[in-house]
């Protein structure tokens, strides 16, 4: 008999979790032929999320829990999971009762068409306009950065095979982009359509910090795409810089009385500094990155395991 074993990152969700893991097991009673068990992972939440995860691991012999010492993000919390499942197939959702649970034996199916990890599709969306917007940024840098297809849609709702899931915990840098992980392990990979609720509790837990420090993830973990990007912007300031300068000249040349232009001056000044100043930085980000993962900083602490 196969396995699936459901992820749940936790941050904020004492009154959902409940909702969900109860909607999880409803839907499992239909789907005899697996086996399962859910993984909830809290990410050091400042409400009672840790102690509803320990009432639910108490009644639930297949409910295990993981209690992180401090807040890593989404991602880690993601990567704890995928560690300690066992399951042949393992869905990953959210905890507060947007990503329809009851809906997961439409992600099974494609993975029993021969897909080895399947996204879920929302053809309407319940986020905020915020959300929204680090959702569409975050899906044109998968596509740029990491050559995620035009047609694929990525989201937190999604199902992946067991192989993929041991490539993906092979990772052990300080900075885990779950999309990334995937996409690097398998090309084979599919959409199927799911509805999106609103959410029933509180707000988002991105703020635009986390997003921010999400998309550096992405494409400093994955890709050398923006160094390279630093290049062609260097080399084309460069000729715009020498191509201007041919022509000050020039007019100089054929009309003595222009005047000497102190503020174009000041200008090209302040546009090549700040392109220098910018390309630094990023190339300070990546070195950066390279020392924290070199002094072997962790991707999550965990403080307390639960039935596990």
């Amino acid at each position: 008999m196969k396995k699936i074993s459901f992820v749940i990152p936790c941050y904020r969700s004492e009154r959902t979790l409940s909702h969900v893991v109860a909607e999880i097991e409803e839907k499992m009673k239909t789907l005899s032929q697996y086996e399962y068990d859910i993984f909830l992972v809290n990410d050091c939440s400042p409400d009672g999320t840790i102690e509803v995860i320990r009432r639910l691991c108490r009644e639930h012999e297949n409910v295990k829990g993981i209690d992180f010492a401090r807040n890593f993000g989404q991602h880690s919390a993601l990567m704890a999971g995928l560690r300690h499942s066992d399951g042949d197939y393992v869905v990953c959702l959210d905890d507060d009762g947007q990503t329809p649970a009851d809906q997961v034996d439409r992600l099974i199916g494609k993975l029993e068409e021969g897909y080895d990890a399947v996204y879920a599709k929302y053809e309407h969306k319940h986020h905020s306009c915020f959300r929204n917007f680090g959702s569409r940024v975050n899906e044109l840098m998968a596509r740029i950065m990491l050559g995620k297809p035009k047609t694929l849609y990525v989201s937190s709702y999604f199902a992946v095979k067991r192989f993929v899931v041991e490539d993906m915990v092979r990772y052990e840098n300080s900075y885990p982009y779950v999309i990334g992980l995937v996409l690097r392990s398998t090309g084979n990979v599919a959409n199927v359509s799911v509805d999106h609720r609103e959410r029933e509790e509180g707000t988002s837990g991105y703020t635009l910090k986390k997003l921010l420090g999400l998309w550096f993830n992405g494409f400093t973990a994955f890709s050398v795409k923006p160094l390279r990007i630093a290049t062609a912007i260097g080399a084309a300031s460069a000729a715009a810089g020498f191509i201007y300068g041919i022509y000050t000249i020039v007019k100089r040349l054929l009309n003595p009385n222009v005047p000497m232009g102190f503020s174009s001056t000041m200008a090209a000044i302040v546009f090549f500094g700040g392109m220098v100043m910018l390309m630094l930085g990023l190339i300070g980000e990546y070195i950066g990155r390279i020392y924290i993962c070199l002094n072997n900083s962790p991707q999550y602490v965990i403080r307390e395991k639960i039935n596990l």
